[in-house]
């Protein structure tokens, strides 16, 4: 999808969403100096648009007993279109993977796991990761604390 023309306002509307997504049309409006009804009518053409993709609770999951994260690189055993569409099958499916990215390079998938220890980590990966998904190998390296977590994106800054 190619992108759309943004102006200044609608990129400070999509900053300010980005930091504060629950606040009211009214604190937004004023906040990028619009009135409330055209601030409305920009934030529904960035819904329409698809710029705007959605909405969500921030979750921290430490509070949910989600203490490990890891990034595990992935290579497949075949790079044929079935293995392929299998392998995102399984991935789209496992609740403890919460990203996962096509790389180039020696290694094929960055996964980003989200579990709640050594463990289920274990058992994820032995029994999900190596045994279902048609893998050859795969390369862990676990978080050990988040310098800078996603806050959004960078919209014209």
């Amino acid at each position: 999808m190619p992108a759309i023309d943004l102006d200044r306002t609608d990129l400070l509307l999509l900053a300010e969403l980005q930091r504060a997504g629950r606040q009211t049309n009214a604190e937004l409006a004023e906040r990028v100096h619009l009135s409330p009804s055209a601030c409305l009518r920009r934030v529904q053409r960035l819904e329409r648009e698809g710029v705007i993709a959605g909405y969500r609770a921030e979750v921290d999951p430490e509070r949910l007993g989600l203490g490990l994260q890891a990034f595990v690189r992935v290579q497949l055993a075949r790079h044929d279109a079935e293995a392929i569409a299998a392998f995102a099958a399984f991935v789209n499916d496992w609740e403890e993977v919460v990203a996962c990215h096509a790389l180039t390079g020696d290694m094929d998938y960055l996964v980003h796991v989200v579990v709640r220890d050594l463990d289920h980590f274990s058992r994820f990966l032995l029994d999900r990761l190596l045994n279902q998904a048609g893998v050859a190998d795969v390369n862990s390296s676990f978080v050990l604390r988040t310098v800078k977590a996603f806050r959004g994106l960078a919209v014209g800054r």
